[in-house]
C-alpha cells in the first residue's frame, strides 16, 4: 500500500508500482482522501489520521488482503507509520520516504502550538499558514499549474541555493513567496508529469489535501494514549541530503533508532530532494525491493 503526500497525488507512485510488480508485489497507490479522484468531503473532522487509517485498512480488506506493508512519502508516511501503530494487525512493515517517526514525548504541546513556539516573531511556519481554510487555497487555486510548478521545483535537488524553497517566510508574505517559477523543469520532472498534476488540482482545488495540516490537532487531542509510543513494525526510512523536510525534521531523522527499535536501514540518498521517489526511483525501488525480500524471509 503506497501513500503519497502533498501536493502529489497516486500518480508520484508512477515509477515504483511497475518495480513492486516485477518484484512478484500487489502494489496499490491510492489517491488519498482529499485528493485526485478519490472523494474530499469538507469537514475538517473528516482529515483526522483516525480517518485516514481507516481509508487504507478498508482498502486492504476490500481489496481481499488480511494484512499489508504500508509504504508513506510525506504526509503519506505519517499516514503509514499511524496505520502501523494503530493497526498491527493490518500492517506487517513499514517504508517511510522523506518524513520520520518521532514518538510522542510526555508534556509537548499541539503541533500547531510547537511550530509556532521555534518560530521567531513576525515569521510564520508553512504548517501555519495553512492553518486558516481558504487562505492558502486562495492563493494556490488561483493557478494550479503555476502553483504546483513552483512548489516541485523549489523542493527539488540541485538547485541554487537562493531557489530552495523557504519553509519559514515573513507574517506578511505568502507561501509561494518562498518559492521560484522556473525557466526550466527539473530533469526528473517531465512536462507530461506536470499536466497531469495541474489537471487534478485544476478540477479539485487544493482544499482537500489542505484540510489534511488541519486535522493535526484534532488527532493530538483524541491520542494521549500514542505518548512514548514506539514504531515496532520492521521499517525502512529513505530521505534525501537534499530535502527541506528531512532539514528541519532532523532531530527526528537522527533519533530515528530510539523511536523504531526495528529499523532495517536508514538511508539519506546524495544529491536527492524532497520528491524522494520520483527524484531518485532507480534507488528507492531497489531499497524497497531489497527490505521486503528480507521482510519476507526471501533473502
Amino acid at each position: 500500500m503506497l501513500a503519497h503526500g502533498w501536493p502529489e497525488l497516486w500518480y508520484s507512485w508512477r515509477h515504483v508500482l511497475p518495480a513492486l510488480a516485477a518484484a512478484g508485489y500487489h502494489a496499490v497507490a491510492p489517491d488519498i482522501r482529499g485528493y485526485g479522484q478519490t472523494d474530499a468531503p469538507p469537514a475538517i473532522e473528516d482529515y483526522t489520521q483516525f480517518q485516514l487509517v481507516g481509508d487504507v485498512v478498508g482498502l486492504v480488506h476490500a481489496l481481499g488482503y488480511e494484512e499489508a506493508v504500508i509504504a508513506g512519502h510525506d504526509l503519506g508516511a505519517m499516514v503509514a507509520h499511524n496505520a502501523a501503530i494503530l493497526r498491527p494487525d493490518r500492517f506487517r512493515a513499514v517504508i517511510l520516504l522523506s518524513v520520520p517517526y518521532g514518538a510522542r514525548t510526555p508534556g509537548a504541546v499541539k503541533p500547531t502550538e510547537a511550530m509556532r513556539r521555534r518560530i521567531p516573531p513576525g515569521q510564520q511556519f508553512y504548517q501555519t499558514y495553512f492553518q486558516t481554510p481558504g487562505v492558502a487555497e486562495k492563493e494556490f487555486d488561483a493557478d494550479p499549474k503555476r502553483t504546483l510548478r513552483m512548489f516541485l521545483y523549489s523542493l527539488s535537488r540541485s538547485i541554487p541555493k537562493e531557489h530552495r524553497w523557504r519553509y519559514v517566510f515573513g507574517e506578511n508574505e505568502k507561501l509561494l513567496d518562498g518559492c521560484v517559477d522556473p525557466k526550466q523543469l527539473p530533469a526528473w520532472l517531465k512536462p507530461e508529469d506536470l499536466d497531469y498534476y495541474a489537471e487534478e488540482y485544476s478540477r479539485t482545488g487544493f482544499r482537500g489535501g489542505l484540510n489534511w495540516y488541519r486535522g493535526q490537532d484534532i488527532f493530538w487531542q483524541q491520542t494521549p494514549f500514542l505518548i512514548g509510543r514506539r514504531l515496532l513494525q520492521p521499517t525502512l526510512y529513505v530521505g534525501g541530503t537534499d530535502d527541506a523536510v528531512v532539514e528541519f525534521a532532523r532531530p527526528y531523522v537522527d533519533n530515528l533508532e530510539k523511536s523504531v527499535p526495528h529499523l532495517w536501514k536508514k538511508v539519506l540518498l546524495p544529491v536527492v530532494g524532497h520528491w524522494t521517489e520520483q527524484e531518485a526511483p532507480a534507488e528507492v525501488n531497489r531499497l524497497m525491493v531489497d527490505f521486503l525480500v528480507s521482510v519476507d524471509g526471501k533473502g
